[in-house]
């Protein structure tokens, strides 16, 4: 399987894709998010100091997730394949990421882009809503994305809940922010020639389909 460094706006669906192919393909997925918290959450010396650093609001260095990168990229499950969630998020990190991938004998083989609207994209993060219980995600202004039930969860049952994140000003922030700092980063995976832009103004599964021509 090709290994996979997702880059999508907010709101875009890169943690809805990443799911399907967890579940389709068995592929690993890699999130900094995810590395940093459950490192916290293990109690271990190294943890504690990280969860100093979230606290104070402080940044955490590069050198501290390449290090936590490391150690999940040398786990047996990554050899069927890779998602990177959130990391790289601009040139100087993907350099790195190079480096520790060619260290372990490894490599990016596809940068994968969903491009989205702002105008879309707003209204997929104002419809969000989730499942506390088992992560679910939906959307109430989309039919396909729809709960069969409003406000309660397919799955589980679970009351479904927004982010409280999700609001019109902040999500412009975000958006904005994104592709400020991302398109050196696209053109860096472009000049390299592994770089692939998928339009997800579709449904969910439309985009899969097309995730899966590029994997395949």
């Amino acid at each position: 399987m090709k290994n996979i460094v997702f880059v999508a706006a907010p709101a875009a669906g890169k943690g809805t894709q990443s799911d399907l192919l967890v579940k389709k393909y068995g592929y690993a997925h890699i999130s900094t998010g995810d590395l940093l918290r459950n490192e916290v959450a293990s109690g271990s010396e190294f943890g504690a100091e990280l969860k100093k650093i979230m606290e104070s609001g402080s940044l955490v260095s590069d050198e501290i997730v390449t290090e936590l990168l490391r150690k999940r990229l040398e786990c047996d499950d990554v050899n069927n394949g890779f998602i990177l969630d959130g990391y790289p998020r601009n040139v100087a990190q993907a350099e790195t990421l190079d480096t520790l991938l060619e260290s372990l004998g490894k490599k990016v083989d596809v940068c994968i882009s969903l491009d989205m609207d702002m105008d879309t994209a707003l209204k997929r993060a104002l419809g969000r809503i989730s499942c506390p219980q088992c992560g679910a995600g939906y959307n109430k202004f989309f039919d396909a994305m729809k709960p069969k039930t409003e406000g309660i969860c397919d799955n589980c049952g679970s009351t479904l809940i927004s982010r409280s994140d999700d609001n019109e000003e902040t999500f412009k922030t975000r958006f904005e922010t994104y592709i400020k700092s991302t398109e050196p980063l696209l053109d860096y995976y472009k000049d390299k020639g592994i770089l692939d832009v998928i339009s997800c103004n579709g449904t969910p599964e439309e985009t899969f389909n097309e995730i899966e021509s590029v994997i395949k």
